[in-house]
Parts: C-alpha cells; sequence; structure tokens
C-alpha cells in the first residue's frame, strides 16, 4: 500500500521558486497498476522521484506498508529504496562491464541476502523475460528491448513492494515496445504493483488506473 498525503515539493530556478507538487493526496493498492501521465512540467518526474524515495518532499507524508519514510535518514531511506522499490528506467541504465546476470544481482551488492538464494531466483527472473541464453553476454550485445527486459528482471530481483517505470518503452522500436509492455502486464497479472509514467495515450489505455498531472495537482484520477 503506498499513502500520500499533502505532497508538495518545491525546486529553486534560475533564482525563481518552482512548485511541482502543489499538495498530491494519492493511494495506491497493492497489486494496482497505475499510468501516470500529463504534459511536460506537470509533476510527473518529480512525484515519480518521491516515490522511488530518490528525492524528499518538503511537506507532506509518504507511507509505503504504513511506514512514514518522507522524514527517515539517508540511509534507512537508501534500504527501502533497495529492498521495497523495483526501477525500470527508460535508459536501461545497465552496466557495460558487468554480464546480464551481474547486472541482474547488482541490488545485492546494497544489502545482506544470501547469495545462493538470490542467484536462483535470478536465473529464474531471466528465464521468465526470456534471457536465460544471454546470461553471460554483456549489455553491448543485446537488442533495446532485451536490455530492457534484463532491466526488468534487476529491477524485480528483490521482490519490491512498488515496481516504477519511467517511460520504459521510450527507446524501443514499436515491436520491441510491444514485449516489454506485455512483459509488464504479466508482471501486474502476478500481483506486483506497478506505476508507469508514460506521455502515449494508448500505453497509458493498458493500465486499469490513469492520474493525470497538470501543475503539479491531480487533475484526473480515474479507474477503468
Amino acid at each position: 500500500m503506498i499513502e500520500l498525503s499533502g505532497i508538495h515539493r518545491r525546486y529553486d530556478m534560475n533564482g525563481q521558486s518552482v512548485h511541482a507538487l502543489a499538495g498530491i493526496d494519492l493511494t495506491i493498492g497493492a497489486g494496482a497498476y497505475v499510468a501516470l501521465t500529463g504534459p511536460s512540467g506537470s509533476g510527473k518526474s518529480s512525484l515519480l522521484n518521491i516515490l522511488g524515495c530518490l528525492d524528499r518532499p518538503d511537506a507532506g507524508c509518504y507511507r509505503i506498508d504504513g511506514q512514514d519514510v518522507a522524514g527517515l535518514d539517508d540511509e534507512a531511506t537508501s534500504d527501502i529504496r533497495n529492498r521495497r522499490i523495483g526501477f525500470v528506467f527508460q535508459s536501461f541504465h545497465l552496466l557495460p562491464r558487468l554480464t546480464v546476470l551481474e547486472n541482474v544481482l547488482l541490488p545485492l551488492r546494497f544489502c545482506r541476502v544470501p547469495p545462493e538464494r538470490s542467484q536462483e531466483h535470478a536465473l529464474h527472473l531471466l528465464e521468465r523475460v526470456g534471457l536465460a541464453g544471454r546470461r553471460d553476454h554483456r549489455p553491448n550485445e543485446l537488442s533495446g528491448g532485451q536490455m530492457q527486459r534484463a532491466a526488468i528482471a534487476r529491477a524485480l530481483l528483490m521482490r519490491p513492494t512498488v515496481l516504477l517505470a519511467d517511460e520504459p518503452t521510450g527507446n524501443l522500436d514499436s515491436r520491441s515496445a510491444a514485449d516489454v509492455l506485455a512483459l509488464i502486464d504479466e508482471v501486474h497479472g502476478d500481483g506486483q504493483t506497478v506505476v508507469m509514467v508514460t506521455h502515449d495515450n494508448d500505453i497509458a489505455a493498458r493500465a486499469p488506473r490513469e492520474v493525470r498531472l497538470r501543475d503539479g495537482l491531480i487533475e484526473y484520477d480515474h479507474a477503468r
């Protein structure tokens, strides 16, 4: 369960204060699939950064599974970010010198989890995303769609509370994009909570719920 109440975020830009989020109230239940939409500058990225514990609100309360994370120190916030939140970015963010399997196992560097059990889980995830035969390849030997599928496997390694996807098909051709979206649909179908930022109406329509932002506020919140 994700709960945001009265979330505000301001930034100083060129000597001016920009109110990126102007009082966001939002609840996302376990197992939900939400498309986060809105025009450029609406606050999507700011909200996603707060959901992912990459940034802190200036005011308001943010709870994950009942725990208020807005006021935690950096170490505790990093632990929540690593254990409870999976990230899928537009640019994949795979490390070029690591193999696919090593990239998927990367979150283990930041927490104490038995490596044997995690490696077994990583291999299962690679099989699930169709990359079992590419485990020893490096990112430059993969297509864009394969890199994004590897990134999804990495994001799921720690069995996160929520999977955050930021324009996950933005750098992909239409066929690879369709494969990645089908995989995200499948992951959600298994009960994973998904929040996906997109500017594409057709992609947003895949999600059972759309939350649209404008000027730092929720303009539209609709369950299909």
